[in-house]
């Protein structure tokens, strides 16, 4: 199997297992070499409620650290909007660097994953 293949295969099986409700959405990760994007979905509405993205971000001096103001961002806007609890969904991205860097601040901003 070649690594693409098992990338897909292995966000497949991650996402079988969670599933992001009104009251604790499913909070997942999109990495690009550039920046991270983070979303809050209910997925039984099939709606994202609340996003943030590290373009946002003006005063982080790298990757990581945008990743971590970035999830300070959607778990501010999150509580915002009424959410203080999600499920967080990793994708096929290891828990490791600018996704874990992510979760963490948003943690550190009061959002319980």
């Amino acid at each position: 199997m070649n690594r693409n293949i098992q990338k897909i295969l292995r966000g497949r099986r991650v996402r079988a297992k969670i599933r992001g409700t009104a009251e604790r959405p499913r909070l997942t990760v999109f990495r690009s070499n550039r920046s991270i994007e983070l979303q809050l979905i209910n997925d039984v509405e099939g709606k994202t409620l609340v996003m943030a993205t590290t373009k946002e971000v003006k005063t982080a001096k790298g990757k990581t650290q945008a990743s971590e103001e970035a999830g300070k961002l959607i778990a501010t806007r999150a509580i915002k909007a009424g959410f203080k609890r999600a499920v967080f969904d990793r994708g096929h991205y290891r828990y490791h660097g600018r996704v874990k860097a992510a979760v963490d601040g948003a943690r550190e901003a009061g959002l319980e994953v």
